[in-house]
Formats: structure tokens, C-alpha cells, sequence
């Protein structure tokens, strides 16, 4: 089975004038293609500082990170927003929307900065819309979507480059239990379809719905267990 994501004593330092905070403290995981996990902890525990390491948004000051069989942790910046770009799809809490562009639009967004044709990059936005069953609103601007249809949106343009890794971000945040239920569902289907998942969140019904939950405090891993029976909601 081979690791999508290897983490070898990942550590993050800040420096505060000479005081050094140390943030994460020795993070070893591994992440197989196609697993579906889920990264809990406390406020401060380094959860939202190791989500950005995951997705290349920053690096490691200690350790190394392979994503996809690559040494991302000594890349300079704009190999990093290559690999970025290439292997990782994100969902944020906000959706991340363009209020001018419709859905379909704001789906293609990355293909546009990746060089392919208007029209190509409009099949493929309404291929991965279908994903997220939301073809019927396609045309539609983010403030003619509902909450839930503003973060379906965001999950099929995470979805477009067919990137190695979705990471999500407490992606029901701002949404109800219905439609975080709808959201969280979705997940589960497009991990089906063979796609590598990482949710960050702080709710355990969330975290639930995922195969395996990693929880960290203090800048540790503090425990990593598989789940029997996950998702199975009335």
C-alpha cells in the first residue's frame, strides 16, 4: 500500500524575538491513498499548523515530509505552489468563493491558472459539479446558493485538478446538522470513488464520519486509532 502522505518527526518552531515556541514536536504519520482521516485536538494542540504543512501553505522547521513520493519539506516557495496546485484540493470553513463568478465558474477556477480552454474547463467544472450533485445551479452566483450549495461548490473545485489529497478544514463550520450531515456525506462518497481525504475539525460527529482519527495535543500525536463502523448516522 503506498503512503500518499510520510511524516518523518515533523516540527514546527515561531520566533518570538529570541523565544523560540514550539508548536509541533516530533509529528511521524502516515497517510495511505484513499484513507479518509480525520485530525482532531484542542485549540493550540498544532492541529491548524500541521493542516498548513500538510497542504504546502508552509514548512517544517525540523523533520521530513514526503507527499505523492516527493520531498516537500525543502522546497523552495514556488515549487511549493506547484506541488500545491497539482496534488492538493482544499475546503475551507469560509468556501473561498468569487462573488462575480458562478458555480460553475468558480469550480473552474484552478484549470484557468493551470492553462486549459475556456470551454474544456466548463465540461470538466459541470462533470465534477454532477460529483456534488449541483448541475441545477451551475449558473448561479455564491449569493444565490444556500450555505450548503456555497460548500458543495468548493468541494468540486477542490475536486477539478483530480489532486492527490483533499484537505478540508472544518468544512461544516458554518453549516447546520442537516446540511452538515448533506456536506459530510459527500465526503464519504467521493472517498468511495478513490480519492485520499484529511478533515481538520473539532467536532467529534464530524470527525465520525472518517475511518481513522488522529488526535493531537501539545504539538504530539496523541493517540491514532482506526474506526469500525464510521458514518453510520440515522
Amino acid at each position: 500500500m503506498q503512503a500518499i502522505i510520510h511524516l518523518d518527526n515533523i516540527q514546527k518552531s515561531y520566533f518570538m524575538r529570541k523565544q523560540e515556541l514550539k508548536v509541533l514536536k516530533g509529528i511521524s504519520l502516515e497517510i495511505m491513498k484513499n484513507e479518509y482521516v480525520a485530525l482532531m485536538g484542542p485549540s493550540g494542540s498544532g492541529k491548524s499548523t500541521l493542516m498548513n504543512i500538510l497542504g504546502c501553505l508552509d514548512s517544517p522547521t525540523g523533520g521530513q515530509y514526503f507527499l505523492n513520493g516527493q520531498n516537500v519539506s525543502e522546497m523552495a516557495d514556488n515549487d511549493l505552489a506547484d506541488v500545491r496546485n497539482k496534488e492538493i484540493g482544499f475546503v475551507f470553513q469560509q468556501f473561498n468563493l468569487l462573488p462575480r463568478l458562478s458555480a460553475a465558474e468558480n469550480v473552474a477556477l484552478p484549470l484557468v491558472y493551470a492553462g486549459v480552454g475556456r470551454k474544456q474547463r466548463m465540461e470538466m467544472a459541470m462533470e465534477v459539479l454532477k460529483q456534488v450533485d449541483l448541475v441545477d445551479r451551475s449558473q448561479h452566483r455564491p449569493n444565490e446558493l444556500s450555505g450548503g450549495q456555497c460548500q458543495r461548490v468548493a468541494i468540486a473545485r477542490a475536486l477539478i485538478n483530480n489532486p492527490s489529497i483533499i484537505l478540508a478544514d472544518e468544512p461544516t463550520g458554518n453549516l447546520d446538522s442537516k446540511t452538515s450531515y448533506e456536506i459530510m456525506q459527500i465526503f464519504n462518497k467521493i472517498q468511495d470513488a478513490g480519492n485520499t481525504i484529511v478533515v481538520v475539525t473539532h467536532e467529534e460527529d464530524i470527525a465520525n464520519y472518517s475511518k481513522r482519527i488522529v488526535r493531537l495535543r501539545d504539538g504530539i500525536v496523541e493517540s491514532d486509532r482506526k474506526q469500525t463502523g464510521a458514518h453510520v448516522h440515522a
